[in-house]
């Protein structure tokens, strides 16, 4: 096998660990591409292939993950992940693990971790990797490492997201939902809420966002019902989607052009949070972005004085 196929082989891998760690796909294809380039000019052949890309993306990533932090402090309004549509890496025996680590409430919790406490736990409790290899690509002993993932441990199980487990219901109330949301129906809506859902919206000061989160059942329901008919007034459409594993959709322009994504949290049966990225700077590779402020000014101009 060749080089490029080797790689290309452990591609999904790589990018999947690397997501994890930054929370970005852009900065996630970054590193693999650097990874590649490292390995490419390597002149021996490492003894596991699998060992040395996976100690290089992590080691990449970690030193993005440093200087990201810095610039995530000054971000304005909330930050949240780059969504991500599918999840190149595989793994049956791992589905459940894979699926809840790259949801929207596990990246965010994964935040409060120093950069090495994220590796570590990316690499262990995630991809099952031996206390051996994590030491290598993290620069540390074994007992060190340990030693992180016990930290790292205590800060999620503090704030570890819960799901539905059952899929199937999920994606049944996510069903619900998008059809009252089409419909404007506010009680609909409001009874798939739960009392204390949080509708949180990331802008990044360039695109129309919330100036603060929404929360409570009747809150959002008035909101939801009260903005999204006018939003498909103007032609914008949605496409029901996974988001970050979980129940969500693609939100378009009446060019097709993406407008922003959202993604729900479900826990007993009901909608306890919804996130919405707006940012174009995030939206990019899902494909062309909207201009979301003359989508907001067709709807003000739909709405009139009202507005």
């Amino acid at each position: 096998m060749s080089k490029v196929e080797e790689f290309e082989d452990l591609r999904p891998l790589l990018f999947s660990i690397a997501y994890r760690i930054l929370g970005s796909v852009s900065e996630a294809e970054d590193a693999v591409q650097e990874t590649w380039l490292r390995f490419d000019a390597s002149a021996t052949r490492p003894e596991s292939v699998k060992a040395f890309l996976s100690a290089t993306v992590t080691r990449i990533s970690i030193d993005v993950l440093r200087s990201a932090r810095v610039r995530r402090e000054a971000y304005v309004g909330p930050w949240f992940p780059e969504p991500l549509l599918d999840d190149p890496y595989q793994d049956p025996g791992r589905a459940a693990e894979l699926a809840d680590s790259v949801s929207m409430a596990a990246l965010l919790l994964l935040e409060r971790l120093s950069p090495l406490e994220r590796a570590v736990f990316v690499l262990r409790e995630v991809f099952a990797f031996g206390f051996g290899d994590i030491a290598t690509a993290v620069g540390r002993s074994e007992a060190a490492c340990r030693q992180l993932l016990v930290r790292a441990r205590r800060h999620m199980d503090a704030g570890r997201p819960r799901f539905e487990a059952d899929r199937k219901e999920r994606r049944e109330l996510a069903t619900r939902f998008f059809d009252a949301l089409a419909g404007g129906d506010v009680d609909a809506l409001r009874s798939l809420l739960a009392a204390d859902v949080q509708l949180v919206g990331d802008g990044g000061g360039k695109a129309p966002q919330l100036a603060r989160a929404v929360v409570g059942a009747d809150k959002v329901a008035r909101l939801l019902g009260g903005v999204f008919p006018w939003l498909f007034q103007v032609d914008v459409s949605f496409e029901p989607h996974e988001v970050n594993g979980q129940p969500g959709a693609i939100f378009r322009d009446r060019g097709g052009r993406i407008l922003h994504t959202l993604v729900l949290d479900v826990l007993d049966g009901r909608i306890q949070t919804i996130r919405s990225v707006i940012n174009p700077d995030k939206l990019g590779h899902l494909g062309p972005v909207a201009d979301a402020w003359a989508v907001d000014r067709e709807v003000r101009q739909a709405r009139g004085p009202q507005a």
